[in-house]
């Protein structure tokens, strides 16, 4: 039974006219004219196979039938032929990479083992620690001292024998810093050594330049949550997966609430999207890393403000407004007014929110330019006189 006490939670600000989160979204989803910077999804996929093989199976009402309750298996294996897992590992198909870190933080955690997250991060990763485990250590990981992401050095500083489980989001949202090999093999030895399991959460691992899988120096000790919302273009169809050791996913099956299956028409887009995927990957990371350079620019000509990573690994990063005496959250509701959604930092820190407006860039190119103006705009606007 999950205990009665209070869950981490993300410090969700509402902009000017809303009452609650869901009005907003409601909103900002139902604006057509809305560019989306705000939620790390991507834009750039066109009419292709992806799109044709759900409309297909709309057609076909395959919808009237329930799934396989762990997944189709011919998208399990290709799955895994893309991270090339495919000995030694199984997976479980999932609604999300979201609910694939709440399955797998349920199941191996118990009441009396402690986690470590690091701060900004995905927050939601500390509510489901926080249910499950005895306590939450999230290390500020928010200096150049760091390069901005958990080192080994840090998790050992602050591990103890109570330590179970280390949350590797790799490349990081908002950040976009990415683990070297030699930092994953370090992870992965102190796993091996401490008898801890890294929770490898891979979610934009597509965008990043290189990219190193734990799960292949420590498989016993690694469950690698894996999405499809960000590179694939998916996030509202909710589908990903979890891997590991058969063991593990086994267990972790166990507690499933979701056994009729993940939604059949994403898992046919899924497909589809895994079998064309050499067709338009490198359009759309060439397309995100020149949106970088327009953000960049534009950040470059603002006294004050700075990108903390650049480039990015992922498909976002944060801007630091804190020298420009601008606060992030009046610049998310100014661009609002003008038609772009970005988002404050307090939604990925408890600790250095007030200090950033985070932005995604997976969106076409004459969005990021009309950002770039505007966001100037604001920064002049607001500004202390």
């Amino acid at each position: 039974m999950i205990s009665p006490k209070k869950y981490a939670r993300a410090a969700k600000r509402l902009p000017k006219g809303f009452k609650t989160v869901n009005e907003f979204f409601n909103y900002v989803y139902h604006d057509e004219e809305m560019i989306w910077m705000g939620q790390n999804t991507n834009h750039l996929h066109e009419e292709n196979d992806i799109m044709y093989s759900m409309l297909d199976s709309v057609k076909n009402k395959d919808y009237c039938k329930y799934p396989p309750p762990e997944g189709f298996p011919e998208l399990k294996d290709l799955i895994l032929k893309d991270l090339d897992l495919t000995e030694g590992h199984d997976i479980f198909v999932s609604a999300g990479g979201t609910e694939s870190l709440y399955l797998c933080m349920n199941d191996i955690l118990e009441s009396t083992d402690n986690v470590i997250t690091c701060d900004p991060g995905y927050l939601i990763i500390d509510n489901f620690a926080s249910r499950f485990a005895d306590h939450v250590t999230s290390i500020p990981i928010y200096n150049e001292e760091c390069g901005y992401k958990m080192t080994p050095e840090l998790v050992r500083k602050n591990m103890d024998e109570n330590t179970k489980l280390v949350s590797l989001i790799d490349p990081l949202n908002p950040l976009g810093t990415c683990y070297t090999k030699e930092e994953i093999k370090e992870f992965a030895d102190m796993a091996i050594d401490n008898d801890l399991y890294l929770l490898h959460d891979i979610t934009y691992r597509d965008f990043a330049r290189e990219h190193h899988l734990a799960a292949k120096y420590a498989p016993e000790h690694t469950i690698t949550t894996y999405s499809f919302s960000k590179i694939y273009g998916m996030a509202g169809l909710r589908i990903g997966a979890f891997i590991s050791t058969p063991e593990i996913v086994t267990s972790a099956k166990s507690i499933v609430i979701n056994d009729l299956g993940t939604n059949v028409v994403a898992q046919m887009g899924a497909l589809a999207a895994l079998k064309s995927k050499s067709t338009w990957l490198d359009r759309i990371r060439d397309t995100t890393r020149g949106n970088q350079k327009i953000i960049k620019k534009a950040v470059d000509n603002v006294e004050g403000a700075f990108l903390p990573v650049y480039p990015s690994d992922g498909n976002m990063f944060v801007i630091d407004l804190y020298e420009t005496g601008v606060e992030p959250i009046d610049v998310a509701e100014f661009l609002l007014e003008r038609k772009i959604f970005a988002r404050e930092g307090n939604y990925t820190s408890k600790l250095f929110g007030h200090r950033y407006l985070r932005v995604s860039f997976s969106i076409p190119r004459a969005g990021v330019e009309k950002f770039a103006v505007d966001f100037q705009d604001a920064i002049k606007a607001l500004r202390p006189k």
